[in-house]
């Protein structure tokens, strides 16, 4: 039993990194297509002075300091951290709808990057600035070839932290169940104070965010109940276990 499990969380890893591959491979595809459609005027219609002024009326040295670090380094050390405590507590459901999770996000934000492509505020909006760049002045040169500049819409950073959030709170773990969901409305906050999302991106990541985790969840408990069904009616070797 155990040998197949570890089998199964290697290739489920695997499969996760190919998904991962694909942002970068949705910013090749992008260059080389002739549609060049661009819905950020429209955004800013509806949406008007929303971040500019949460930018303005928060603005501080030492949020931004914080903010730019949530942004930068805590979001991937969660998800990077997820898969390691639900690993190592052996909670292969939780391990399972985490990899679900994160591929759902990205199979179902990309079809947006390429055909709803949205830049970020600060690079439309004259009233905002990119604050990131106070505290990370290479960011542009070392984040972008990561993700590109009408990359918005779902905003990744909202619905993979809700993600990460609703499934933290299933964990085991008092701190982790309490920590992810305050770190994922914290880094909500810092996609409008930094000034890179609009309302809306934030609006459909959030939508987006529960439904992953949701499908992810619900997946990752029926394949573990068919796997133990599975074996049920197979018969057991004395040494595999």
């Amino acid at each position: 039993m155990k040998y197949l499990l570890h089998a199964s969380s290697f290739f489920h890893f695997i499969a996760l990194l190919m998904i991962l591959m694909f942002n970068k491979m949705e910013m090749a595809i992008e260059k080389g297509m002739q549609y060049k459609a661009d819905f950020t005027k429209s955004i800013y219609g509806i949406e008007g002075d929303f971040v500019a002024t949460i930018q303005n009326l928060f603005h501080n040295d030492i949020l931004t300091i914080v903010c730019s670090y949530f942004y930068v380094i805590i979001f991937p050390s969660i998800m990077i951290t997820s898969i390691a405590i639900y690993t190592y507590q052996k909670n292969h459901k939780l391990f399972y709808a985490v990899c679900y999770a994160l591929m759902f996000n990205y199979m179902i934000a990309i079809p947006f990057y390429l055909f709803f492509p949205v830049n970020e505020v600060w690079f439309f909006h004259p009233k905002v600035d990119l604050l990131i760049l106070d505290v990370f002045p290479t960011f542009e040169q070392d984040y972008r070839p990561l993700s590109g500049l009408d990359n918005c819409f779902p905003s990744l950073h909202t619905s993979i932290s809700i993600s990460m959030a609703v499934i933290a709170v299933k964990s085991r773990n008092t701190f982790w169940k309490i920590f992810v969901p305050c770190s994922a409305a914290f880094i909500i906050f810092t996609i409008f104070y930094l000034g890179i999302h609009w309302l809306s991106d934030m609006c459909a990541g959030v939508v987006l965010g529960v439904v992953a985790a949701r499908m992810g969840l619900r997946i990752a408990e029926g394949r573990l109940i068919l796997g133990e069904r599975a074996l049920l009616k197979r018969p057991v070797k004395n040494n595999e276990y």
